[in-house]
């Protein structure tokens, strides 16, 4: 029988495990540290020099870089593997669904990705980790060594559109999936949470694993607020069956 297609919508909750903080959880780092939004608002970091020295300070200091795939991401890995159609969109930056064996082109990063530098003047990208080593030999503000233009994350930052292609194509691969599983994501932030309706308005079976509630509990087929590390590998292990 056909394997069904997957779509999986994968939040900050996800990669908790990894040692990624999350952002709007009880202990997310924008309840804990409210100041810190500003180091990741684009209005804030291209007018003010001392937000962006924070914030190459943060991105030094951040274990994403350093963090590793966790169960969550390794069985979203696995399944793919296993046969059954899985793309993945991340609201996530940290690439660790590609690190856990998820092939680049079935991965739709929302939100861009922490690993490169984009300079906003020229639109060079560069990795983070070229940038870092110059933010350690002493340079707090590394102006792209090109053009001079200010660097940033190559990640969406409040106040920034998210790519409409990127954006387009995570609306068409929910239009045509069978399931859609939406993990570790309070599915508050528009566009990205809309997308669980999308699902649920296209006829897709509608799962989310989410330890607070969120917004579209009441029209999903399952609600799991069990730990992610575990309840996710279960749930694409019964979704996996389908089919098989």
């Amino acid at each position: 029988m056909k394997k069904p297609l997957v779509a999986l919508l994968s939040g900050a909750g996800v990669s908790t495990d990894s040692g990624i903080p999350d952002y709007r959880g009880p202990n997310g780092l924008w309840r804990t540290d409210p100041e810190a939004e500003k180091l990741v608002t684009y209005e804030y970091y291209m007018g003010d020099p001392e937000i962006r020295r924070r914030s190459w300070r943060m991105r030094r200091d951040n274990r994403t870089l350093n963090a590793q795939p966790n169960a969550a991401h390794l069985a979203v890995a696995e399944l793919e593997r296993s046969g059954v159609p899985v793309r993945v969109i991340t609201q996530n930056v940290d690439g660790l669904h590609q690190l856990a064996g998820m092939p680049a082109r079935k991965v739709l990063e929302l939100h861009g990705t922490a690993r490169s530098v984009v300079c906003t003047k020229c639109h060079a990208r560069t990795p983070m980790e070229d940038a870092l080593a110059r933010v350690d030999a002493g340079e707090d503000d590394p102006p792209c060594l090109g053009c001079g233009g200010v660097l940033k994350s190559a990640t969406v930052m409040f106040g920034e559109r998210l790519d409409p292609v990127v954006l387009g194509e995570a609306v068409a691969i929910t239009k045509a999936c069978e399931v859609f599983i939406a993990v570790g994501t309070s599915l508050q932030v528009q566009p990205a949470a809309g997308l669980a309706g999308v699902a649920a308005d296209h006829g897709a079976r509608l799962i989310i694993v989410n330890a607070e509630p969120t917004p579209y509990d009441e029209r999903a087929d399952e609600v799991v607020r069990e730990p992610i590390g575990t309840a996710l590998p279960e749930v694409l292990r019964r979704v996996g069956a389908v089919g098989g």
